[in-house]
């Protein structure tokens, strides 16, 4: 009787746990980083890097604009506003004074949310009437170490009336519920969401993984969990290309797509001509499958990003291209020597300015530089 009882309650718990699976992902499905982490200890060191980073609740650990006299504040061409960002007991805040002395007016709204991990810069979002969520008009640029305006707002004009797209949201965070009642696109249930991209967001959420883990019964079963490493090669890219393939169309409501389903059956990516110009921030993906390294073999991005380390010297990369290319038979090697071996990404995948992203100072405009994914020869006309 005890065999056919547990016999029993497995096969009520794969049903129940199959049944979970089917449907998109819900709020109550998500256990965390800290769940997952405490058997998967060797992965703790994801906490720094700038996936896990790029959004979060704003804190003085995770802001990293300074607040000092003198660096928090932000005039524009318009003499009749300026802004200061200031750090209080009750949190932080950007304030646009409008008008002249001594006639002005202002306009102050709380910074809720980091969007950035601030390698590159970082944008602000704030609640109002507790679940509407807006972009701050003012962001800040790491390479300035100064604030500016947010990409896409022109100088000199108040706006704190953009809406945040759950688009958006769904590649700078885990997961976003929206509003019960919703009847916009950038309502959403404030405290049930999960910001940063967490364990859960390439393998899947985890509350039936920890279930079947932690029982006696259906631990022996297998887990209900993605391994993205075992993956058909375009599904490993799929992945990726949720956030790194460009905007797209959504075919189903934001944050429904589970690792391991086609993509297309979530997100529209239209595909791209041989000559289309491409972002070096919107298409990641594309850029990559546009080079000859990836037609001739079977990479994906995993095979040289390990999305569970931070990962910024160009030589460690380079060592990547090393283990298919010789550096001794390059005709640049009586020019650059040995430093060469460690030059494959500068040279062949040069960071290039965005297009996507352009924010307006003292107007002029201003482009982060972001490392292209198309790997080949650049002309020298093309690095700026």
């Amino acid at each position: 009787m005890v065999g056919v009882a547990a016999l029993l309650a497995a096969t009520v718990g794969v049903i129940f746990l199959r049944g979970r699976g089917d449907r998109p992902p819900r709020f109550g499905d998500f256990v965390g980083n800290e769940t997952c982490l405490g058997c998967h200890t060797e992965q703790r060191s994801f906490a720094g890097t700038a996936h896990h980073r790029t959004s979060a609740p704003a804190s003085s650990r995770t802001i990293a604009a300074s607040f000092a006299p003198g660096e928090n504040t932000l005039s524009t061409p318009n003499p009749a506003l300026r802004y200061h960002m200031d750090a209080r007991p009750d949190g932080f805040f950007q304030t646009a004074v409008v008008g002249e002395p001594p006639d002005t007016s202002t306009i102050s709204k709380r910074i809720d949310l980091v969007i950035g991990s601030g390698r590159k810069g970082q944008t602000y979002l704030y609640w109002e009437s507790g679940d509407r969520l807006y972009q701050l008009p003012i962001s800040y640029w790491t390479a300035l170490q100064a604030w500016i305006s947010s990409p896409g707002y022109p100088e000199g004009v108040v706006n704190f009336e953009r809406p945040v797209a759950p688009r958006c949201l769904e590649c700078h965070s885990t997961f976003f519920e929206p509003a019960a009642d919703s009847q916009g696109v950038h309502r959403y249930a404030e405290g049930r969401s999960i910001p940063g991209i967490s364990c859960e967001k390439c393998h899947g959420a985890g509350r039936d993984h920890v279930a079947r883990q932690r029982s006696p019964v259906t631990r022996f079963l297998g887990t209900p969990i993605v391994n993205p490493a075992e993956l058909p090669r375009q599904r490993q890219l799929e992945l990726c290309a949720q956030c790194h393939g460009g905007v797209g169309e959504p075919v189903t409501p934001s944050f429904s797509y589970r690792p391991g389903q086609p993509l297309e059956q979530h997100l529209r990516l239209p595909p791209t001509l041989p000559n289309e110009a491409l972002d070096v921030h919107g298409n990641q993906v594309a850029l990559l499958q546009r080079s000859t390294c990836f037609a001739a073999s079977d990479m994906t991005c995993s095979t040289c990003h390990d999305v569970h380390q931070t990962q910024r010297n160009p030589a460690a990369f380079s060592a990547r291209c090393l283990s298919c290319h010789q550096a001794q038979t390059h005709e640049a090697v009586p020019e650059l020597g040995a430093t060469i071996t460690n030059r494959c990404v500068d040279c062949h995948m040069p960071e290039l300015p965005s297009r996507m992203i352009v924010s307006r100072q003292d107007g002029r405009s201003v482009q982060p530089r972001i490392r292209s994914h198309w790997i080949r020869v650049y002309a020298a006309g093309e690095l700026n």
